[in-house]
């Protein structure tokens, strides 16, 4: 019995919660502001970015160090296999 009481308890609230922002508006400056600032946050590295790389020397290396670690390191060796035609008969072999 509780929980259907809180289900409906939170259903209404949800509801009178749309039905306010339903009517809810805002001027067209504040919208116009609202996506300047999400255009500049969401392009902040690419405009600001490499200003502050020349300055400080540290984003170029971080981004150096990241470049490394994310290239996966190759250990097999290919002195076993003298030429493809050698990997493909021994494929066929298996």
């Amino acid at each position: 019995m509780k929980v259907w009481f809180i289900c409906f308890v939170v259903l209404f609230a949800l509801s009178q919660l749309f039905d306010w922002v339903k009517d809810f508006s805002l001027p067209l400056p504040i919208y116009i502001l609202g996506g300047a600032f999400l255009a500049v946050a969401s392009n902040y590295e690419k405009l600001f970015g490499s200003y502050l790389g020349e300055y400080s020397g540290e984003s170029s290396t971080q981004q150096q160090q990241l470049d490394a670690a994310s290239q996966p390191e190759v250990s097999a060796s290919f002195d076993t296999y003298e030429s493809v035609k050698e990997i493909q008969e021994s494929e066929i072999r298996e």
